[in-house]
């Protein structure tokens, strides 16, 4: 499980595009986001790299937790 600090998630809109940004990498990955922590958990076999660089694009740059 991976978990991602996203410090501009800030309420529920911001999270299905954290999710939707997340998915594209990994369309059966498990994703957890709970904006009021800014933190995303994610259960999949793809590279953390690989999502870090996807949310960079979509607006919502992270960090490994």
């Amino acid at each position: 499980m991976m978990r991602f600090n996203v410090e501009n998630m800030t309420c529920g809109g911001c999270a299905k595009s954290v999710t939707k940004a997340l998915m594209s990498v990994d369309p059966k990955a498990r994703i957890e986001t709970d904006p009021s922590k800014r933190e995303v958990r994610v259960d999949s076999g793809a590279e953390e790299s690989a999502f870090l660089a996807v949310l960079s694009e979509a607006g919502y740059p992270a960090r490994i937790a």
